[in-house]
């Protein structure tokens, strides 16, 4: 295309679309983009349904476009073509018709906000049987049936999350047609009910998403294990049990990240906390913006993943008071138990390796000394070299969430020096991380293992990956500065093991 589709106007796109196909095809816009048009809302992602041929008709306009296609459900002849553009990515899903006409269509789909549709020949003709519109001026997500729940469960989650993004009231009769419909969450398959919870962090309030699924009585068919959080109690000055500490963190993490965020202005800022996080961390805006748009799996991000977590930080305490005598081995112990239950949810909800891993060195460093100290900052390069060692580059995103869990435990009632000496220590963290990395957090390699093996007469092995470590370390610590020094140090390290 000489024109980038992505920038086109949702017209402007349907122009482009209708070129492509038959004049005869008939053909509907349906779903959130005719919803998102009338309330003003930016449009990402565009459905379309057709009587017939929807993949054929969707592999043309991907070929059209020089985009991705692939077909979502070739029983029920549904496709999905990926048009991806400066990394930004549009799904453009086309599906047949699954009811003999349009109507009827419509009248089988969620809520009356999504069943209205756009003929791509007269898109000025707005099509709505369910008088989505009226409930569109009402702010209200309304049921288009008495059925729509039962025929497909995961509509629960996408009403709550739907209710959140919009601002929207959920109409009576449709929360009690949730709740009676919420065991049939237990059939739907763990990639539709982890990509619809995933969407449901990456709104603007996660917190009141999570705690309107509670309400609704569904968080024992999605989260079984964190029902017991409940009934926990502890002794934090605004929770009363493990349940609340993570909604209360939820909450100020998501503060957190907006008072961070590009467009912030610090004279909105609503308390001497939120001031602060901006007067002192402020100057890394752009290097956070980057590292949250950054994507440890393309289908879900960073945020989404880090609310998610939350979850599971206190899961191991599950078993608090139960005769432990050693707090050490407590502490341990709750640390695995966190692990465990983390790594098993997300094995169920098919996330990667490498987000597992992502999770579970959250929930393992999110207390790590350096963080939780009470004493003035004075951060040695050594002590930053085993922070990052350990975090990687979620070392960011740990700063972060130990100051969501701060909050969380004091409310109004944290220390002003404390909060000041944690927001000083995380200002240097960062500052390493992304102003000084050759210093102390990934020093450039003074010698490498060939070097080690001809200067030392070692051989081949783990002792060499051994040396090349605390080499590493040491030369973070800014007492080694040369390759020379370097094998000195190594030599010396050797005659003394």
């Amino acid at each position: 295309m000489n024109n980038s589709f992505a920038n086109l106007s949702l017209f402007e796109k349907l122009t482009f679309i209708r070129a492509i196909l038959p004049s005869k095809i008939n053909i509907y816009l349906v779903g959130g983009a005719v919803r998102d048009c009338l309330l003003g809302r930016t449009i990402h992602d565009l459905d379309f349904t057709l009587p017939q041929d929807a993949i054929k008709t969707g592999r043309k306009v991907a070929d059209a476009l020089g985009a991705a296609f692939y077909p979502l459900d070739i029983e029920r002849d549904a496709g999905r073509v990926i048009y991806t553009e400066q990394g930004n990515r549009i799904s453009i899903d086309f599906a047949s018709f699954r009811r003999p006409d349009l109507e009827s269509d419509l009248r089988e789909r969620d809520f009356t906000i999504n069943a209205m549709a756009l003929d791509i020949h007269q898109p000025e003709k707005l099509i709505d049987p369910c008088q989505g519109g009226t409930d569109l001026r009402k702010c209200l997500i309304r049921a288009c049936s008495s059925s729509a729940f039962s025929s497909d469960p995961l509509r629960i989650l996408r009403c709550v999350r739907q209710s959140v993004e919009l601002s929207f009231m959920i109409d009576p009769i449709t929360i009690s047609l949730a709740r009676s419909a919420k065991s049939g969450l237990l059939d739907v398959s763990e990639e539709r009910l982890r990509d619809e919870i995933f969407r449901i962090f990456d709104t603007s309030n996660p917190a009141a998403a999570i705690q309107l699924l509670d309400a609704f009585g569904v968080i024992s068919y999605i989260f079984p294990e964190l029902e017991g959080l409940k009934q926990t109690r502890i002794h934090f000055p605004i929770a009363d049990n493990l349940w609340d500490h993570a909604i209360h963190i939820i909450q100020n993490l998501t503060s957190v990240l907006g008072v961070l965020s590009p467009v912030y202005d610090m004279e909105t800022a609503t308390n001497w906390t939120m001031g602060l996080i901006s007067l002192k961390l402020g100057r890394y805006r752009h290097q956070l913006y980057e590292h949250f748009n950054d994507r440890i799996n393309i289908d879900r991000s960073i945020p989404s993943l880090l609310f998610f977590t939350v979850l599971y930080l206190y899961s191991g305490k599950l078993d608090f008071g139960s005769g432990i005598k050693d707090q050490n081995q407590h502490n341990n112990r709750n640390l695995s138990d966190n692990s465990k239950l983390l790594r098993r949810r997300c094995e169920n909800l098919r996330l990667n390796t490498a987000e597992i891993n992502w999770a579970e060195r959250l929930v393992r460093l999110h207390r790590s000394p350096i963080l939780s100290s009470k004493i003035k900052p004075c951060l040695s390069r050594r002590s930053i070299y085993h922070f990052f060692r350990e975090a990687q580059s979620s070392g960011v995103d740990i700063c972060l969430l130990s100051l969501a869990d701060s909050l969380a435990i004091y409310g109004a009632t944290i220390p002003q020096d404390h909060w000041e000496t944690m927001l000083d220590t995380i200002r240097i963290l960062f500052e390493a991380w992304w102003e000084k990395p050759d210093e102390a957090v990934n020093p450039p390699a003074l010698v490498d293992g060939h070097d080690l093996i001809e200067h030392l007469h070692v051989t081949p092995g783990p002792l060499v990956g051994k040396l090349l470590e605390v080499i590493r370390e040491n030369q973070a610590a800014g007492e080694i500065i040369d390759a020379h020094q370097a094998l000195e140090f190594a030599c010396d390290y050797l005659s003394k093991l």
